[in-house]
């Protein structure tokens, strides 16, 4: 069974940049939904038992169109969600360590490197995602996703280790239109040292 990831902060703890209400509806209602029908899904695949990387990774492996369909969907909204949720917090706002000289060495600087990534955040046309992941010879690399897809499910071979949600559900209740404010305010709650510790992880 696929369980959805403890949120690591209270609903108001990240106020006022994300709101209270936001957190609730997104964590509690949009996220408990996609975990719960991945594993309705995932019962019916036969799937429930393969990690969730490895199911995104694998599709074609679902002969039903309907259930490859619904997983890819609801599997990578679950995953992305995860992820998404896992690196909000209230410490640890700048990268540091073996991750921020990676992202200095990739990107030239991590002003260079916020600039890049929300640039491909904004631009997202429609709903989707911005990733970070790193590739599979270690290196870092950007990418946006529509929908709820994402490196895995578009079999890249990379990991995702940061990902920005630009479904209007992440923002729209605060921010209503403006996606790049949004997108710049959320660089004030991210937790870096457990993007660190998922990129060490990556590597390992």
């Amino acid at each position: 069974m696929f369980e959805q990831a403890a949120l690591p902060v209270a609903y108001d703890a990240l106020e006022p940049t994300i709101d209270t209400l936001t957190m609730e509806t997104h964590y509690a209602k949009h996220h408990a939904t996609y975990t719960k029908t991945l594993n309705e899904l995932a019962e019916k695949a036969g799937k429930t038992d393969v990690p969730i990387e490895e199911l995104l990774s694998n599709l074609d492996s679902i002969p039903d169109e309907t259930l490859r369909k619904g997983i890819r969907n609801h599997g990578g909204g679950y995953y992305n969600h995860n992820l998404y949720f896992s690196t909000l917090g209230t410490d640890n706002h700048t990268p540091t360590g073996v991750l921020a000289e990676k992202i200095n060495q990739t990107f030239g600087s991590f002003e260079a490197f916020q600039e890049k990534i929300s640039n491909l955040a904004v631009t997202q046309f429609g709903s989707g995602w911005a990733f970070l992941s790193v590739t599979p010879d270690g290196g870092l690399v950007l990418s946006q996703s529509p929908n709820q897809d994402n490196p895995y499910s578009e079999k890249t071979g990379n990991v995702p280790i940061f990902a920005i949600d630009v479904w209007e559900h992440a923002y729209y209740l605060k921010y209503k239109n403006l996606r790049a404010q949004y997108v710049s305010e959320l660089f004030k709650v991210i937790d870096w040292k457990v993007v660190e510790e998922n990129y060490k992880k990556a590597i390992a």
